[in-house]
This record gives structure tokens, C-alpha cells and sequence, in this order.
């Protein structure tokens, strides 16, 4: 491999002579996680009595840009690209530049550099942020052949969800279960067994662990967690297993903040950051006892178009009262799904519990009152799915800016517009992210980049 194509022409990012380097790099990305969903977080932390966000009291700061080659918008594909490769590429594309060329990320870097290197996500592993960092695809949704990319990455260290479409065997470049492939390419490949996953050990070799077929559940959804680690625990894990003399490269994924951004679902939106920030925590608490480790946070993109206010509260926005919601969006259809109401009223009693709705009418001075207006608009929306179930007809299972019921969507805006916090879309936005970076090299993480400047930096940072 060129070296020249690794590291590329460095504009107006020349290291410092008087910088040390990093001997470790541990990279942070909450999907869809701009400044609003990072201060929303953090004033929830404070107003509940928990830790600030660590990842805001970095002492370096930079606002980056995040469009791509073909949009202002980006996708999650491009974003990645540019963040792992430092160029920019089409939405959609995975490690390859706008012409389709093939080009190469930090990580791959870090890689020939001698250091280790670990990729973690929340989600599937082959999903377009991770992806960003092995991957060389025209398409994102080339899944299979993502999974042939990972394994010739050789890289050192895999853990989060599952790779969807790992056996794939009407895929023209099928060459078997991508599990079973890892397995013969030397990797300890550990799948949902949690004992087994804590019980790996640095010198082991290469380790791949599925804690779960497809996502990792949504943090809030505290009783899907059985048998799952959290992120955290997937960091601290990957940081053990990598280190080592010459050091390692550790990209970590909050791929759901994205998710519960499409679904305009705040509540578990913040707690999506809250996990990803106990993750930069664990990395923090490393630093201390290694300075020679590099933390850099950042978005790709902001998903939902977020705002810290709402028309109908004024400059009021009460934090507290999103403390009120204890499961996912998800769980409206799963309940629904599993309990079969046949009239609104039988959802009552779920929604009180789980969004603190007070149906009573009895004290309309309780925030969380149900006027009629709003009533009516969550009837009209469960007849509408109820009669939708009644059809046979099914809902898109892709991004909650594509369904068609309409009672979820219902519910999460009006409970959004009692705690204050607006939505402008259902899909991403053009707005710019927050990057913050401690330890050797952070000085270069501040002022206004652009994506792909992170790329750049980290490239030179590992030669």
C-alpha cells in the first residue's frame, strides 16, 4: 500500500514539532448526536443529580462540518467516510471517495503503524459508521461483502451487535457464514455469552463478540438487558484486550442516539447519549493512569433536527418531567402487539405508567394532564392503527420517519411539547457537530473543521 495514499497531501493541518503524539487513540462518534442532543443530556444529568457530561468538559473544542459530496445532508455512510478516511464521498458510499476509488481510514493507519485495533458499536457491525473504518463498498447496503471487508481488515478487536446478512449465500461473493469465516481467520468469536465475553483475556489474539443478533437494545429499555453489556463495559473490555507496547486505535459507536433522533423520541434519545458518555467516562478514568492516550467525541451528523425549546412552553423546558418516560417508543407496538386493546381506554393505564400521563382530569395543574385536544389526537391516532391492524396491513420496519401508524408518533410529540424540546424532521439535518478532545494532539481538535479534518489529524497523529 502507498503510504501516500494513506496519509495524503496534510492541509493546514501540519503537526506541531513541540506536540508529543499519542500513544493510544480512543475515537468516540454518537450517531446523529449534535450540540442540542449533547446539552440536552448534560441538563438532564444535572437537573437528576448525576455526573455532568464528561464529554463536554473536554478541554478542547472544535464545531465541524458534516455535508458530503452530494449533499448538504449527509448520511451516516459519507459522514463515516469522511470521518475515518478524511474525504469526502456521496451519501451511501463506504470507504471509497466520490470517483469510487478506494481509500483508507485512521484505523487502517493505526493498523501499519503497529498499534492494535478495535471497532465497538451499539448497533450491527456492519452498519455504515463502523463500516467507515474497514470497509470499501459503492453501496452501504452491500452487508455481506462488508463482512468479507471486515475480516480482511485483520483488525484486532469487534464487538457490538451482530453482522447482518452474514450468510448471505445469494450474495455473488458469498464464501460462507462471515461467523464461521472468523473463526477460521483466527479470531476467538464469542456470541451471546456474556460470561465468555468477560472472560477473554489480553493475549488471546484477535476477538470478535456478537453480544446480540441485530442492535443492542435502547438503554432505557432496562428490561431487554439481560445477558447484554453495556457500552461501557464493551469499551473497557476493548480497551483491555488492546493494549499493548506499541498501542492501539479504539473507535466507539452510539449508533442508536440516531434511532431515537428518526423517531423524534427524546426521553430515550438523551439516555442513548448518557451511555455513550459512561463509555468516554471508562476511557477517561484509562487516561489518567495512561496521558498517552488521545479522546476525541464527535458526531456524523444531527438526526431529528432537535431544538431545546418549544413554542407552547415559552423559555420554559422542564428537564425533570422526561424523567417520566421509562421504556422506548418501541414498546407502545410491542404492547400493543402482545395485549391486543381493543378501545383507547385499555391504554390508559400503559401510558400513565410509562409516559406519566394523567388521563384523570382531576388536577389540571399537573404538567402531565391530558387536555382534550390532545385526547382526541391520540383516540383519532389509535383507531387509525387499530384499523390499519384490522387490514392486515403491515408497518415499514425502517426508520420512524416511514411509518404509517400514527399512535406512537402521537404520543412521543406530546410528550416532547410537555417537557419542552421540538422536532423539525424525522430524518437528519445539515447542522454542525460538536468534536471535544482531551490528551496529546487535542490542541489540534478546536476551533471550526470540517469532518474530514479528524481523519486527517489522526493520520498524521499515528505515523
Amino acid at each position: 500500500m502507498v503510504r501516500g495514499v494513506l496519509f495524503g497531501v496534510m492541509l493546514g493541518t501540519t503537526l506541531a514539532a513541540s506536540a508529543a503524539a499519542p500513544k493510544n487513540i480512543i475515537l468516540f462518534i454518537g450517531d446523529g448526536m449534535s450540540t442540542p442532543q449533547r446539552m440536552t443530556a448534560d441538563e438532564f444529568a444535572r437537573k437528576m443529580g448525576r455526573p455532568e457530561l464528561v464529554m463536554n468538559r473536554l478541554p478542547f473544542q472544535a464545531t465541524t462540518r458534516t455535508c458530503s459530496a452530494s449533499s448538504l445532508v449527509t448520511d451516516s455512510a459519507a459522514a463515516a467516510t469522511a470521518i475515518a478516511c478524511g474525504e469526502k464521498t456521496y451519501n451511501g458510499a463506504i470507504g471509497v471517495n466520490a470517483g469510487t476509488n478506494r481509500i483508507y481510514s485512521s484505523a487502517v493507519a493505526a493498523k501499519e503503524s503497529g498499534r492494535k485495533v478495535g471497532i465497538v458499536t451499539s448497533v450491527t457491525i456492519n452498519h455504515a459508521t463502523p463500516a467507515g473504518f474497514y470497509g470499501h463498498r459503492k453501496s452501504r447496503g452491500e452487508g455481506y461483502g462488508l463482512g468479507l471487508d471486515l475480516l480482511a481488515s485483520g483488525f484486532d478487536y469487534f464487538a457490538g451487535g451482530g453482522l447482518d446478512g452474514h450468510d448471505d449465500k445469494k450474495n455473488a461473493e458469498y464464501k460462507g457464514d462471515i461467523y464461521a469465516l472468523a473463526k477460521g481467520a483466527g479470531y476467538t468469536f464469542v456470541k451471546e455469552d456474556i460470561a465468555a465475553f468477560r472472560a477473554l483475556k489480553p493475549g488471546a489474539g484477535k476477538a470478535w463478540y456478537v453480544a446480540c443478533e441485530g442492535s443492542l437494545p435502547f438503554a432505557i429499555d432496562a428490561g431487554q438487558w439481560k445477558g447484554v453489556p453495556t457500552l461501557a463495559e464493551l469499551t473497557v473490555k476493548g480497551i483491555e484486550l488492546l493494549e499493548n507496547d506499541k498501542g492501539f486505535f479504539l473507535m466507539v459507536e452510539g449508533g442508536k442516539v440516531d434511532w431515537a433522533g428518526h423517531a423524534n423520541d427524546a426521553a430515550t434519545n438523551l439516555r442513548e447519549v448518557l451511555a455513550l458518555d459512561d463509555a468516554v467516562r471508562a476511557a477517561v478514568e484509562y487516561q489518567k493512569t495512561h496521558p498517552d492516550t488521545l479522546i476525541v467525541t464527535t458526531g456524523d451528523h444531527e438526526t431529528g433536527g432537535m431544538a431545546m425549546g418549544f413554542a407552547g412552553t415559552g423559555y420554559a423546558f422542564y428537564m425533570d418531567r422526561l424523567a417520566n418516560q421509562k421504556c422506548s417508543s418501541d414498546c407502545i407496538g410491542e404492547y400493543i402487539g402482545k395485549n391486543h386493546p381493543a378501545t383507547f381506554d385499555d391504554l390508559k393505564s400503559f401510558l400513565a405508567e410509562n409516559f406519566g400521563f394523567d388521563f384523570t382530569g382531576k388536577d389540571k395543574k399537573n404538567p402531565m394532564w391530558i387536555t382534550s385536544e390532545e385526547l382526541k389526537e391520540l383516540e383519532e391516532a389509535f383507531a387509525h392503527d387499530l384499523k390499519m391492524a384490522k387490514e392486515g396491513k403491515k408497518d415499514d420496519e425502517t426508520y420512524d420517519a416511514n411509518k404509517i401508524s400514527r399512535l406512537p408518533t402521537a404520543v412521543k410529540n406530546i410528550f416532547s411539547h410537555k417537557c419542552g424540546i421540538g422536532w423539525t424532521s424525522g430524518a437528519h439535518t445539515a447542522l454542525p457537530v460538536l468534536t471535544t478532545a482531551s490528551g496529546p494532539g487535542a490542541e489540534r481538535f478546536t476551533g471550526f473543521l470540517d469532518n474530514t479534518d479528524i481523519s486527517k489529524i489522526m493520520k498524521e497523529l499515528v505515523r
